[in-house]
């Protein structure tokens, strides 16, 4: 008879490797691998995704000779991005800033569809392939240009605002160029058709929207309060696909679909939330995307049409340029605005290949080249792509040229704040809030002193009862998991005077504090754990600040009985302060026990022992790097440091006063300096 575990290793011996897991794990190989050195060389990922594409595509490497299951992940990227975009654009959202989204975003869609249709006409092409290039060439990057213009610092300008006001019109748009693209392909299709299509998307919508408004709202509450991010990434992930699926019964596409679910969770309170649990979900199957259109690329193609390639590259720019510039200006922004909005817009976007595998379906070609056509569009886009942060210097160039430095006249209201990522430094505005990560009786407490003195607080947690009662303090809050930077990004953290983890545990606490240090590195930030803290853990999280709940409370009862008992409290000095981390950096060759040196925090804000017995009879203060505990010096009357390194085998302290960063060795007499 066979045994269990025999039977268990003939399964192993036999089975043969999955046909799709090849291919899939050279494509997130190839992803993280050339990604990693775009970002090297200062290239936007996308870029690198694309270019890893066409390395181990069949037409240049063969590494994957087939596309049919890297297709199919790219197909949930196309829904997951789509769907993730429709999360961001809420009903109230697109209403604030509805003139500047339509007026400029409008005009320049429809300025360089219709040139870009004139000139391919010109050149002997229908018109159906004419407005369908016309589609590809009017979208711009939204992932690339709101890249350059965070790394500027220009999000919340009027550059920014201008540049995000039209973005959003384009990738709304998409979602009608898509329904379009069926048409254009057709051979009879009239007015008449394309009017029933858009009634019947009308009609989707509206149903959507009326799930948004009463179905959606109580049933993600539900799911929250279950509390489980499994279920409620599940939920989410469930309404996006599954929305995608019904629209394409009745005849919408998925994409359509997928932007229509996104709305519909928009409508939530949990909708930050959602978008956090699904952005690593969204990134992963986007990536994927890119790739699958860089593996179309077929380079003897390309070299042979290498000149049309620079022409077509020369000739968009100039076309989405001027466009662009036009659209701005009629905005009010000024000369300098426009011209530098104009180069700065000037690439072909990442929905483009959407709309080009659309068109491809449909019978249609960019330009009508036919299949050099795909090529073409995939070069050229690549290309503008890689060249946009020298177009968008370029665009300040012309820019201050044209217009000079003087002020725009108005400024584009609520979009940097919809779709803008903050610079994430420089001094706080007088509104500035205090962001609090995590609600309970200590946040509570907290944000109550806080707001008495005028500074205005935000709020995020997880939980739906704790958000609902800070809510009803009147604070601002956010649903969603802090670690999440769309969730940190949406509560204000770019903004926040400082940042208070109230919460949590040392290592949730040193997680937060991590992401929060990544995303706003000038951003102070105070933690306290509802646990010990420990120094060990939290240093290496930036969290400088830390407070020790028993130990605050203790300081403060003993202040409190003291008082009672009519016994004043010894003055301790200015330093140092034990809620301060004390982390000092030394050469691990400067002493045989450097190695033994921890970050900690200061026990008391004097000398220990001499607090105790009821004096501060000290002349300067130790530090130990072993546990915290302060003493006196030797040159003191009690020498409590080095009795204390004596008595609890921690051999090193340092110098307690400001200015003086050197450390002490008692075992070997040994003087440490701290290394920058």
């Amino acid at each position: 008879m066979i045994s269990a575990e025999s039977r268990f290793r003939m399964l192993l011996a036999a089975e043969e490797t999955p046909a799709f897991l090849s291919p899939v794990v050279l494509l997130l190989c190839a992803a993280a691998v050339i990604g990693y050195l775009s970002l090297r060389v200062r290239v936007v990922p996308i870029v690198g995704f694309l270019l890893a594409g066409v390395a181990i595509g069949p037409h240049q490497l063969g590494l994957v000779p087939t596309t049919e299951t890297v297709e199919a992940a790219a197909e949930i990227g196309v829904i997951l991005l789509l769907f993730t975009i429709g999360i961001e654009f809420s009903l109230g959202r697109l209403a604030s800033i509805k003139r500047y989204v339509l007026v400029g975003g409008g005009l320049q869609a429809l300025l360089t569809i219709a040139v870009v249709a004139g000139l391919v006409i010109a050149f002997g092409a229908g018109w159906r392939a004419g407005v369908f290039t016309g589609f590809l060439v009017a979208l711009s990057s939204t992932a690339i240009v709101l890249k350059v213009l965070a790394a500027a610092g220009r999000t919340t300008g009027p550059l920014g605002q201008a540049s995000i006001a039209t973005l959003i019109f384009q990738d709304l748009a998409v979602v009608l160029m898509v329904l379009l693209i069926p048409l254009l392909g057709g051979s009879g299709e009239g007015p008449l058709e394309i009017a029933r299509a858009l009634g019947t998307a009308a009609a989707v919508l509206v149903v959507v929207l009326v799930i948004a408004r009463k179905v959606m709202p109580p049933l993600l509450e539900r799911v929250a309060r279950a509390c489980s991010p499994e279920v409620f990434l599940l939920t989410v992930v469930a309404i996006g696909l599954g929305t995608a699926y019904l629209t394409s019964l009745a005849g919408v596409s998925v994409a359509l679909g997928a932007f229509l679910a996104g709305l519909v969770v928009s409508e939530s309170r949990h909708s930050a939330h959602a978008l956090g649990e699904v952005l690593p979900l969204q990134i992963l199957f986007s990536a994927t995307f890119f790739v699958s259109i860089g593996m179309l690329l077929d380079l003897s193609v390309l070299l042979e049409l290498w000149w049309l390639v620079l022409l077509l590259a020369v000739a968009v720019v100039a076309v989405k340029a001027a466009t662009g510039a036009l659209a701005l200006s009629v905005l009010g922004v000024g000369a300098s605005t426009a011209v530098a909005g104009g180069l700065l817009l000037a690439q072909i976007g990442e929905f483009s290949f959407v709309l080009q595998r659309s068109g491809a379906e449909a019978g249609l070609a960019p330009a009508g080249l036919g299949a050099d056509g795909e090529q073409v569009l995939i070069a050229v886009t690549v290309l503008l792509m890689t060249l946009t942060p020298a177009l968008a210097a370029l665009g300040d160039r012309l820019g201050r040229w044209a217009g000079g430095r003087r002020r725009p006249r108005t400024a584009v209201p609520g979009a940097g704040a919809d779709r803008g990522r903050g610079d994430g430094g420089g001094d706080a505005p007088p509104d500035a809030p205090v962001l609090i990560s995590g609600w309970g009786p200590v946040a509570a407490e907290l944000a109550a002193a806080v707001r008495a003195r005028g500074i205005p607080v935000a709020v995020t947690t997880l939980g739906p009862d704790l958000a609902a009662a800070a809510e009803a303090e009147g604070y601002t809050v956010v649903r969603g998991d802090p670690l999440r930077h769309n969730v940190l990004e949406e509560a204000g953290l770019f903004s926040a005077r400082a940042v208070v983890i109230a919460e949590n545990t040392t290592e949730e606490s040193a997680r937060i504090a991590a992401v929060i240090g990544q995303l706003a590195p000038d951003a102070p930030i105070v933690v306290r754990p509802v646990d010990s803290p420990e120094p060990d853990v939290l240093a290496p999280s930036g969290a400088r600040r830390i407070v020790d709940t028993s130990r605050a409370v203790a300081a403060d009862l003993a202040g409190t009985l003291l008082d009672e008992l009519g016994i004043a409290a010894p003055p301790t000095g200015d330093y140092p302060d034990p809620n301060t981390l004390f982390d000092f950096a030394a050469d691990p060759q400067a002493c045989p026990h450097a190695s033994r040196i921890r970050p900690v925090l200061p026990s008391t804000a004097g000398c220990a022992d001499c607090l105790l017995a009821g004096g501060n009879d000290w002349v300067h203060l130790r530090i130990c790097l072993g546990c915290g505990h302060v003493g006196c010096c030797d040159s003191s009357p009690n020498r409590h440091a080095s009795a204390h390194a004596t008595a609890s085998d921690h051999p090193l302290a340092a110098a307690a006063e400001d200015g003086e960063d050197w450390a002490w060795c008692y075992l070997d007499g040994t003087l440490i300096a701290r290394e920058e």
